[in-house]
């Protein structure tokens, strides 16, 4: 992502603000704070904190108060991947190329580590120095990510995938996984910068929904593609890991030319829906660019 505007300077800032945040805990079990540790700085995109920032630029909001909203959101995506990685979930050995977190300590640390992430993301957001004119909106940030990351959102989703595992499911089925486990704290990332907002209109706000629902089916999308187009060392984990493990996809359901087309479609309807709104919007347009056109 080092072609995206400001990209480097917001992946800096994200793991400067991360490592703080682990560096304020009194250290009880140094194993289980170096497993929060490894499943939270191992590396990565940092796809939901950078459109978090770039949402809340483009509303004119402040980088410290984004920081506290993009710092719960990836301790949350940490703390889902941890999970995800499990023997009872997607049983995974590597993930960024380094081994999983239950490989690299074990699968009791793993699971505290994870259930550690989840609880700091909401002390985060519970404690964050917020500007006085955000603090009002804490409890409504907490309720937006409480939702996105649970049995409505992300959990949800996971347990929909793992349902649906060696069976078929129709499109319909497939988006509304997707939607959830995916989706939901791509979404919050958008709508939890945009709380924070002074002057947005409802319509606004809902412009901004219909983008980041746009771009977060497109994300699944086009990780589907990769998953059978990129090479395990672009991916950083095991090649056709999901047809493996007979679940359904994109590229399953409509083919590969069928599936890259509707990524397509789906990066036109997210540059359609920014084109309505009254802001800067470019850096969110090369981000819905960026999700589809990636090869890894």
């Amino acid at each position: 992502m080092s072609n995206l505007v400001n990209h480097d300077v917001f992946q800096q800032r994200i793991n400067q603000f991360l490592q703080r945040q682990l560096a304020q805990l009194t250290v009880n079990d140094k194993k289980l704070h170096q497993a929060m540790s490894y499943g939270l700085l191992i590396g990565g995109k940092r796809i939901r904190p950078y459109l978090v920032y770039i949402t809340g630029d483009a509303l004119g909001i402040s980088l410290e108060d984004l920081d506290g909203i993009a710092g719960a959101l990836e301790c949350i995506h940490a703390y889902s991947l941890l999970h995800d990685d499990l023997p009872a979930m997607d049983d995974d050995d590597l993930r960024r190329g380094k081994p999983t977190c239950h490989k690299a300590f074990d699968e009791a640390t793993a699971i505290l580590a994870s259930d550690a992430l989840q609880t700091l993301a909401f002390n985060i957001l519970a404690h964050h120095d917020f500007s006085d004119a955000i603090k009002s909106k804490q409890i409504k940030l907490i309720q937006q990510l409480s939702t996105a990351a649970g049995y409505q959102g992300m959990c949800g989703g996971q347990a929909l995938d793992l349902a649906a595992t060696d069976k078929a499911i129709n499109l319909t089925q497939l988006e509304t996984l997707h939607s959830l486990k995916t989706g939901a704290l791509l979404e919050a990332s958008v709508l939890m910068a945009a709380q924070c907002a002074l002057h947005i209109t409802k319509q606004e706000q809902q412009t901004l929904k219909k983008y980041a629902q746009l771009v977060g089916l497109a994300y699944q999308v086009q990780d589907d593609i990769i998953d059978i187009t990129s090479t395990q060392e672009q991916l950083g984990k095991p090649k056709g890991s999901d047809l493996a493990a007979n679940k359904s996809t994109y590229p399953a359901l409509l083919g590969l030319q069928g599936a890259q087309e509707k990524a397509e479609n789906l990066l036109q309807q997210a540059l359609q829906a920014l084109a309505s709104l009254p802001y800067n919007t470019q850096s969110l347009a090369e981000f819905a660019t960026f999700i589809v056109k990636r090869s890894h």
